[in-house]
Protein backbone atom coordinates (compact mmCIF):
# COMPACT_ATOMS: atom_id res chain seq x y z
CA UNK A 1 0.00 0.00 0.00
CA UNK A 2 1.23 3.50 -0.84
CA UNK A 3 0.93 6.52 1.44
CA UNK A 4 -0.19 8.72 -1.47
CA UNK A 5 0.44 9.29 -5.17
CA UNK A 6 3.67 11.17 -4.46
CA UNK A 7 5.17 8.22 -2.60
CA UNK A 8 4.04 5.88 -5.37
CA UNK A 9 5.83 8.12 -7.87
CA UNK A 10 9.01 8.22 -5.80
CA UNK A 11 9.13 4.42 -5.61
CA UNK A 12 8.33 4.06 -9.29
CA UNK A 13 11.06 6.57 -10.13
CA UNK A 14 13.60 4.60 -8.09
CA UNK A 15 12.71 1.44 -10.00
CA UNK A 16 12.89 3.13 -13.40
CA UNK A 17 16.21 4.79 -12.57
CA UNK A 18 17.79 1.32 -12.52
CA UNK A 19 17.11 0.94 -16.26
CA UNK A 20 19.15 2.09 -19.23
CA UNK A 21 16.81 4.65 -20.81
CA UNK A 22 17.51 6.50 -24.06
CA UNK A 23 16.35 10.14 -23.83
CA UNK A 24 13.32 9.42 -21.60
CA UNK A 25 10.17 11.52 -21.77
CA UNK A 26 7.59 11.02 -19.00
CA UNK A 27 3.94 11.23 -20.05
CA UNK A 28 1.23 11.46 -17.39
CA UNK A 29 -2.32 10.25 -17.89
CA UNK A 30 -4.47 12.84 -16.09
CA UNK A 31 -5.82 13.30 -13.64
CA UNK A 32 -4.40 10.78 -11.16
CA UNK A 33 -1.24 10.04 -13.10
CA UNK A 34 0.11 13.57 -12.84
CA UNK A 35 1.42 13.56 -9.22
CA UNK A 36 2.93 10.11 -9.82
CA UNK A 37 4.57 11.12 -13.10
CA UNK A 38 5.96 14.34 -11.60
CA UNK A 39 7.99 12.30 -9.12
CA UNK A 40 9.11 9.88 -11.84
CA UNK A 41 10.30 12.76 -14.03
CA UNK A 42 12.17 14.24 -11.07
CA UNK A 43 13.92 10.93 -10.35
CA UNK A 44 14.94 10.48 -13.99
CA UNK A 45 15.69 14.17 -14.60
CA UNK A 46 13.44 13.79 -17.63
CA UNK A 47 10.95 16.16 -19.28
CA UNK A 48 7.33 15.80 -18.22
CA UNK A 49 4.24 16.12 -20.38
CA UNK A 50 0.64 14.98 -20.47
CA UNK A 51 -1.08 12.41 -22.66
CA UNK A 52 -4.78 13.22 -22.69
CA UNK A 53 -7.20 10.51 -23.78
CA UNK A 54 -10.91 11.08 -24.41
CA UNK A 55 -13.26 8.13 -24.78
CA UNK A 56 -15.80 8.08 -27.63
CA UNK A 57 -18.92 6.28 -26.43
CA UNK A 58 -21.17 3.99 -28.45
CA UNK A 59 -24.62 5.24 -29.52
CA UNK A 60 -26.95 4.93 -26.54
CA UNK A 61 -24.17 3.59 -24.29
CA UNK A 62 -21.58 6.23 -23.49
CA UNK A 63 -19.71 3.89 -21.13
CA UNK A 64 -18.86 1.51 -23.98
CA UNK A 65 -15.97 2.93 -26.01
CA UNK A 66 -16.08 2.59 -29.77
CA UNK A 67 -12.94 4.71 -30.05
CA UNK A 68 -10.70 7.13 -28.21
CA UNK A 69 -9.01 10.35 -29.26
CA UNK A 70 -5.55 11.16 -27.99
CA UNK A 71 -4.08 14.66 -27.98
CA UNK A 72 -0.91 15.51 -29.82
CA UNK A 73 0.42 17.14 -32.96
CA UNK A 74 -1.32 15.63 -34.77
CA UNK A 75 -3.82 13.93 -32.49
CA UNK A 76 -4.74 10.28 -32.96
CA UNK A 77 -7.96 8.30 -33.14
CA UNK A 78 -7.77 4.70 -31.92
CA UNK A 79 -10.74 2.52 -32.86
CA UNK A 80 -12.17 -0.37 -30.87
CA UNK A 81 -12.92 -2.40 -33.98
CA UNK A 82 -14.82 -5.11 -32.12
CA UNK A 83 -17.34 -2.57 -30.80
CA UNK A 84 -17.47 -0.68 -34.10
CA UNK A 85 -18.41 -3.91 -35.88
CA UNK A 86 -20.91 -4.90 -33.18
CA UNK A 87 -22.75 -1.60 -33.70
CA UNK A 88 -22.26 -1.76 -37.49
CA UNK A 89 -21.00 1.83 -37.53
CA UNK A 90 -19.91 3.27 -40.86
CA UNK A 91 -17.25 5.96 -41.37
CA UNK A 92 -19.75 8.83 -41.36
CA UNK A 93 -21.33 7.70 -38.09
CA UNK A 94 -17.89 7.36 -36.51
CA UNK A 95 -16.90 10.84 -37.64
CA UNK A 96 -20.01 12.30 -36.00
CA UNK A 97 -19.35 10.48 -32.71
CA UNK A 98 -15.70 11.54 -32.68
CA UNK A 99 -16.54 15.15 -33.55
CA UNK A 100 -18.83 15.34 -30.48
CA UNK A 101 -15.92 14.54 -28.16
CA UNK A 102 -13.23 16.74 -29.71
CA UNK A 103 -14.36 19.95 -27.96
CA UNK A 104 -13.99 18.28 -24.55
CA UNK A 105 -10.52 17.00 -25.47
CA UNK A 106 -9.53 20.49 -26.60
CA UNK A 107 -10.95 21.97 -23.39
CA UNK A 108 -8.89 19.61 -21.26
CA UNK A 109 -5.75 20.28 -23.28
CA UNK A 110 -6.18 24.01 -22.72
CA UNK A 111 -7.05 23.58 -19.03
CA UNK A 112 -4.13 21.25 -18.28
CA UNK A 113 -1.39 22.38 -20.65
CA UNK A 114 -2.24 26.00 -21.43
CA UNK A 115 -0.24 27.19 -24.42
CA UNK A 116 2.55 24.62 -24.00
CA UNK A 117 2.97 22.42 -27.04
CA UNK A 118 3.13 18.62 -26.66
CA UNK A 119 6.66 17.22 -26.45
CA UNK A 120 7.99 15.13 -29.32
CA UNK A 121 8.78 11.50 -28.51
CA UNK A 122 10.28 10.59 -31.89
CA UNK A 123 13.36 8.45 -31.31
CA UNK A 124 12.97 8.71 -27.52
CA UNK A 125 11.85 6.45 -24.69
CA UNK A 126 8.23 7.29 -23.88
CA UNK A 127 7.24 6.39 -20.32
CA UNK A 128 3.47 6.47 -19.79
CA UNK A 129 2.54 6.86 -16.12
CA UNK A 130 -0.75 6.53 -14.26
CA UNK A 131 -1.65 6.02 -10.60
CA UNK A 132 -2.84 2.50 -11.42
CA UNK A 133 -4.77 0.50 -13.98
CA UNK A 134 -7.77 -1.71 -13.28
CA UNK A 135 -8.65 -2.86 -16.80
CA UNK A 136 -5.86 -1.06 -18.66
CA UNK A 137 -8.22 0.17 -21.39
CA UNK A 138 -7.04 3.79 -21.33
CA UNK A 139 -3.40 2.75 -21.11
CA UNK A 140 -3.73 0.44 -24.12
CA UNK A 141 -5.21 3.28 -26.16
CA UNK A 142 -2.31 5.51 -25.11
CA UNK A 143 0.27 2.91 -26.13
CA UNK A 144 -1.35 2.32 -29.52
CA UNK A 145 -1.50 6.05 -30.22
CA UNK A 146 2.16 6.56 -29.29
CA UNK A 147 3.32 3.76 -31.58
CA UNK A 148 2.34 6.00 -34.50
CA UNK A 149 4.71 8.71 -33.26
CA UNK A 150 7.91 6.68 -33.79
CA UNK A 151 9.34 6.44 -30.26
CA UNK A 152 12.40 4.31 -29.69
CA UNK A 153 10.61 2.46 -26.90
CA UNK A 154 7.34 2.62 -24.97
CA UNK A 155 7.33 1.79 -21.26
CA UNK A 156 4.17 1.55 -19.17
CA UNK A 157 4.86 2.51 -15.54
CA UNK A 158 2.30 1.83 -12.81
CA UNK A 159 2.36 1.65 -9.02
CA UNK A 160 -0.37 -1.01 -8.94
CA UNK A 161 -2.39 -3.12 -11.36
CA UNK A 162 -3.92 -6.64 -11.44
CA UNK A 163 -1.72 -9.42 -12.78
CA UNK A 164 -3.95 -10.06 -15.79
CA UNK A 165 -3.94 -6.38 -16.75
CA UNK A 166 -0.15 -6.22 -16.54
CA UNK A 167 0.08 -9.29 -18.78
CA UNK A 168 -2.33 -7.67 -21.23
CA UNK A 169 -0.36 -4.42 -21.31
CA UNK A 170 2.89 -6.34 -21.81
CA UNK A 171 1.53 -7.47 -25.17
CA UNK A 172 1.13 -3.82 -26.19
CA UNK A 173 4.14 -1.99 -24.75
CA UNK A 174 7.85 -2.76 -25.00
CA UNK A 175 8.12 -2.97 -21.21
CA UNK A 176 5.77 -2.77 -18.24
CA UNK A 177 7.04 -1.71 -14.82
CA UNK A 178 4.47 -2.34 -12.09
CA UNK A 179 5.41 -2.25 -8.41
CA UNK A 180 2.43 -4.17 -7.04
CA UNK A 181 0.38 -6.84 -8.82
CA UNK A 182 -2.18 -8.13 -6.32
CA UNK A 183 -4.03 -11.32 -7.14
CA UNK A 184 -7.16 -9.88 -5.57
CA UNK A 185 -7.52 -6.38 -6.97
CA UNK A 186 -10.18 -4.10 -5.51
CA UNK A 187 -10.80 -0.46 -6.32
CA UNK A 188 -7.64 1.55 -6.92
CA UNK A 189 -8.25 3.64 -3.80
CA UNK A 190 -7.80 0.52 -1.62
CA UNK A 191 -4.10 0.58 -2.46
CA UNK A 192 -3.48 4.11 -1.14
CA UNK A 193 -3.83 5.53 2.36
CA UNK A 194 -4.66 8.92 0.85
CA UNK A 195 -6.34 8.99 -2.54
CA UNK A 196 -8.08 12.35 -3.06
CA UNK A 197 -10.04 13.11 -6.19
CA UNK A 198 -8.18 15.65 -8.32
CA UNK A 199 -9.75 18.57 -10.15
CA UNK A 200 -8.68 20.13 -13.44
CA UNK A 201 -7.09 22.98 -11.50
CA UNK A 202 -5.15 20.45 -9.38
CA UNK A 203 -3.74 18.90 -12.55
CA UNK A 204 -2.78 22.27 -14.05
CA UNK A 205 -1.15 23.41 -10.80
CA UNK A 206 0.81 20.15 -10.44
CA UNK A 207 2.08 20.39 -14.02
CA UNK A 208 3.08 24.05 -13.59
CA UNK A 209 4.93 23.27 -10.36
CA UNK A 210 6.71 20.26 -11.86
CA UNK A 211 7.84 22.21 -14.92
CA UNK A 212 8.98 25.19 -12.78
CA UNK A 213 11.01 22.88 -10.54
CA UNK A 214 12.53 21.17 -13.56
CA UNK A 215 13.56 24.47 -15.15
CA UNK A 216 15.03 25.67 -11.85
CA UNK A 217 17.04 22.46 -11.58
CA UNK A 218 18.33 22.82 -15.14
CA UNK A 219 19.30 26.45 -14.43
CA UNK A 220 21.24 25.42 -11.32
CA UNK A 221 23.02 22.67 -13.28
CA UNK A 222 23.99 25.15 -16.01
CA UNK A 223 25.34 27.63 -13.45
CA UNK A 224 27.25 24.85 -11.68
CA UNK A 225 28.81 23.71 -14.96
CA UNK A 226 29.67 27.30 -15.90
CA UNK A 227 31.29 27.84 -12.51
CA UNK A 228 33.50 24.78 -12.93
CA UNK A 229 34.46 25.94 -16.41
CA UNK A 230 35.42 29.37 -15.07
CA UNK A 231 37.57 27.85 -12.32
CA UNK A 232 39.30 25.60 -14.84
CA UNK A 233 40.06 28.61 -17.08
CA UNK A 234 41.44 30.59 -14.13
CA UNK A 235 43.70 27.71 -13.11
CA UNK A 236 44.91 27.37 -16.68
CA UNK A 237 45.75 31.09 -16.89
CA UNK A 238 47.58 30.96 -13.57
CA UNK A 239 49.63 28.01 -14.76
CA UNK A 240 50.45 29.78 -18.02
CA UNK A 241 51.60 32.90 -16.14
CA UNK A 242 53.88 30.82 -13.93
CA UNK A 243 55.40 29.14 -16.96
CA UNK A 244 56.13 32.54 -18.46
Amino acid sequence: MFRDRQEAGEKLGMELSKLQLHRPVVLALPRGGVPVAAEVAKALNAPLDLLIVRKVGAPGNSELAVAAIVDGEPGDVVLNREIVEAYALDDDELRVLIAKERPELEHRCLAYRGNRRPLSITGKTAIIVDDGAATGTTMKVAVRALKRRSPREIIVALPVSPQETVADLAREADRVICLSQPGQFHALSYHYLRFPQLSDSDVAAAMDEAIRSQKAGQHRSTQHAAGHGSKATTKSKTRDNREK
